[in-house]
């Protein structure tokens, strides 16, 4: 998703359950080294893959969150807000929030056809 605009830049997709980093690893989708890309903690380990990147602090038992963690996460929190405007957007469609029923490989098209319904509906 583009920060400025809010457009949908890129989309992976994947057969059956697989986990978010699982997918992004797997589509071999790369970000350019200027861009900062901003995750949930579901990405760790995407410091290896890209350099610029934030993701929030994770709270142990042992370890719990200083207050000065806890506000770099709700700051980087308050920047990924955007990213899960767009993910609500595209569950309008149901495509997302309900099971897929139709044909496997009509999916791809139809979801990159959400996209582009919703990239046009920002630019109107």
């Amino acid at each position: 998703m583009d920060k400025g605009t809010g457009r949908i830049i890129c989309v992976a997709l994947g057969k059956g359950r697989k986990h978010d980093f699982r997918l992004f690893k797997e589509s071999r989708t790369r970000i350019l080294s200027a861009i900062l890309s901003i995750t949930d903690s579901a990405y760790q380990g995407i410091a290896k893959l890209h350099a610029k990147s934030l993701l929030p602090k994770k709270n142990t038992k042992k370890n719990p969150l200083t207050k000065q963690e806890k506000a770099a996460n709700r700051a980087i929190s308050s920047q990924r807000v955007l990213n899960e405007n767009v993910i609500a957007v595209l569950k309008r469609f149901r495509i997302l929030a309900d099971k897929y029923r139709n044909r496997r490989k009509r999916f791809s098209l139809r979801f990159n056809l959400i996209s582009g319904i919703c990239n046009y509906e920002l630019i109107s």
